[in-house]
């Protein structure tokens, strides 16, 4: 049986810092500019930016 299941990825081309929101764009399949609209606005609400280190130390580079 195959492995079809997407992985989540760090991107390497669709990134401004470390390329999460951009992996996270191409997983959900939307414009990464919409997730890094969500991420500000998590940001300024708390903890937008500990998860976002978070989670560039987690997800893999592609």
């Amino acid at each position: 049986m195959g492995d079809n299941q997407k992985k989540l990825y760090r991107s390497d081309t669709d990134k401004m810092l470390c390329g999460v929101c951009g992996g996270i764009g191409e997983y959900f399949d939307v414009d990464a500019t919409i997730v890094r609209l969500l991420w500000v606005l998590l940001t300024c609400s708390g903890p937008g930016i500990i998860a976002y280190i978070i989670a560039a130390l987690i997800i893999p580079r592609h």
